[in-house]
């Protein structure tokens, strides 16, 4: 019975019915057609190719893949909250949907730079990797201290870890990376190539 209320209390007038049904239609499609083409679900994994869906990122995946960091750690080791489950999904999802609300609108800098919560985030996963160390040298300084001044930031002394010296995109021009698979299905590309 209160079934029967709500989706009468959500189905639009008849007149509507169609203008209706053709923008959520619309909507859908848009959607699954961005998830699709954007590859959305490989985001999920803990692949460091998959950063290199978006070609801005190839210089720090090759500088990333040069450095020792490589043997122990991927992109997600360093660059997502490891406290639980949700606070990680959470914040590759926002941080995903900024991403690629940049790219697309195409501006990104140059020089790509972290905002305060990766930089908290990255500062907080050095700590957790290297916690012995920075128990001996008395490094283990939060972000926020580090901008209070009561210590530094990890990268104030290891710069080049682990990306090297990335000043800008190009900074890598000859280096090869995975190249992303191609969203046009088998069957169009091969239609495509019989003409």
């Amino acid at each position: 019975m209160i079934l029967k209320r709500i989706i009468q209390a959500l189905t639009p007038p008849t007149r509507w019915k169609i203008p209706v049904f053709i923008i959520l239609g619309t909507f859908v499609g848009t959607a699954a057609y961005s998830f699709y083409v954007s590859r959305a679900w490989s985001y999920l994994s803990n692949d460091p190719a998959t950063c290199v869906n978006c070609h801005v990122m190839t210089t720090h995946y090759v500088t990333w893949r040069h450095s020792s960091h490589r043997e122990y750690a991927t992109c997600n080791d360093c660059h997502v909250p490891h406290e639980n489950i949700f606070k990680a999904y959470f914040f590759k999802a926002k941080d995903g949907m900024r991403h690629s609300a940049i790219f697309t609108a195409r501006t990104y800098e140059q020089n790509i730079k972290m905002l305060v919560p990766g930089n908290k985030v990255v500062q907080n996963n050095c700590i957790r990797c290297h916690e012995i160390l920075t128990e001996m040298v008395n490094a283990n300084v939060s972000y926020e201290q580090a901008k209070m001044g009561e210590g530094k930031k990890c990268w104030d002394c290891h710069r080049n870890v682990p990306h090297g010296t990335v000043r800008s995109l190009t900074a890598t021009p000859w280096s090869e990376v995975p190249v992303p698979k191609s969203p046009v299905p088998e069957w169009l590309q091969k239609s495509k190539e019989k003409k």
